[in-house]
């Protein structure tokens, strides 16, 4: 009788093993190496929609030269993840932020983002400024078919099947500006820029704009991120007498250079200066007397008249102070959060080539006005503007495209930018 229980025993835990082996939930696989094996553990999972949560990466200089500029995009970011949440987050489930400080640095930049597809297994990641960051990163999102939303204008010439640009491409920020100075401000340009991949394209499309549209360069300097001592530039500026200086400085210099020039006695009344990297955060910090009078371009102002932006404006200052500010790259940041909301519903799904697909020809009504993203760049239609700075800080709209224009990266549309690119 003994016997017989014992076996009895033996087929019950045979049958349970099974049954777990068989179970969907019962057996947990053995774990691939992240540095060997098949490799595997380096692919995003094919739906990150697992669970009640999507993970999200948020990407930026919290630290560092570029922290001036990118601590309000990650804000701007979080919030739009809140207000996604409130109202029912994305497929039913919650966004979680992955939260991560890139410290001004490009390979940090890379190697974050490698994390963060990788290790994180997030959906998508919205982050970056400076170019060098997203040059840096793009290898890795393509390499691993990750999705990176980058916020900020830039120099163009770049597509890739991994990176939405809701910021400006040259054609809608740079190009239209040049053209808008040479109408109104004169001919004669200073170029002055930060020592990398974005100042010195741009430059070079300027230029070679310039040349066809009968301006001249009477000066071209580039200092380091970083570089607080302009008085060697200043000087080089007061001997060259331009009509404009274009500025394409990046982070905290711009605070060394706005008040030296000051300091040299140099007003917008003397010399026009037009910044393409310098917002309302940017002006916040540097000081409104000191840049009262002086040019930017972009596609958004914190004054800009559509419903949407006010009430963009007055979700941001309830949720960070009254005395926080709102600007292009902000905005374009909060924007790409709820373009990639409603891909994903759109798609049904977090995986990124049904994201990329649903993305194609969606658009949504932006504090900045009509967005469409264009599937086959994957940038954003947008109206460009040119405003003043004005002593409160704010910034008055001086002119304006009067529709949304098309992007066009590798500025196909202009005969005197062919072989740019090459």
């Amino acid at each position: 009788m003994r016997g017989k229980k014992t076996v009895l025993i033996l087929l019950v835990l045979g049958v349970c093993l099974v049954l777990a082996a068989c179970s969907g939930g019962a057996a947990t696989p053995a774990s691939t190496p992240a540095d060997g094996g098949t490799g595997e553990a380096d692919q995003p999972s094919p739906d990150a929609a697992k669970g009640d949560t999507i993970k999200v990466g948020i990407l930026h200089s919290l630290s560092g030269t570029m922290a001036i500029s990118e601590v309000s995009v990650h804000d701007a970011e979080l919030l739009a993840i809140r207000e996604i949440n409130e109202s029912g987050g994305v497929l039913g489930k919650t966004i979680e932020p992955i939260v991560e400080d890139g410290a001004s640095d490009w390979p940090t930049f890379a190697e974050k983002a490698r994390k963060l597809i990788s290790s994180d297994r997030v959906a998508t990641v919205f982050g970056g400024w400076t170019s060098a960051s997203r040059k840096a990163m793009l290898p890795v999102f393509e390499e691993l078919n990750g999705l990176l939303w980058y916020p900020v204008q830039y120099e163009g010439l770049e597509q890739s099947p991994n990176i939405m640009y809701t910021g400006a491409t040259t054609n809608q920020q740079i190009v239209p500006s040049v053209t808008w100075l040479l109408e109104n401000r004169g001919k004669t340009f200073f170029l002055l820029g930060s020592d990398y991949v974005f100042p010195r394209t741009a430059n070079k499309i300027i230029k070679a704009q310039l040349e066809a549209e009968g301006g001249e360069v009477v000066g071209e300097e580039y200092t380091p991120l970083g570089h607080t001592d302009y008085s060697t530039v200043i000087s080089k500026i007061k001997a060259a007498q331009p009509d404009v200086i274009y500025n394409t400085l990046n982070g905290d210099s711009n605070v060394a250079f706005f008040k030296q020039l000051r300091d040299a006695g140099i007003t917008a009344a003397d010399i026009t200066t037009l910044s393409v990297s310098v917002a309302e955060e940017e002006v916040r910090g540097i000081g409104p007397d000191v840049l009262a009078g002086h040019l930017v371009a972009w596609n958004y102002f914190q004054t800009t008249d559509t419903a949407a932006n006010k009430k963009f404006v007055e979700a941001y200052k309830a949720a960070y102070g009254e005395n926080r500010v709102t600007s292009d790259p902000i905005e374009a940041g909060y924007v790409a959060v709820h373009l990639w909301a409603k891909a994903v519903e759109k798609a049904g799904s977090t995986d990124v080539d049904a994201v990329k697909a649903a993305a194609a020809g969606l658009s949504i009504e932006a504090p900045g006005g009509l967005y469409t993203i264009d599937g086959e760049t994957q940038h954003l239609y947008k109206t460009v503007r040119i405003g003043e700075v004005q002593p409160d800080g704010m910034i008055k709209e001086l002119w304006s495209t009067p529709e949304p224009v098309k992007p066009d990266p590798y500025l196909k549309g202009y005969e005197w930018a062919a072989g740019l690119a090459e």
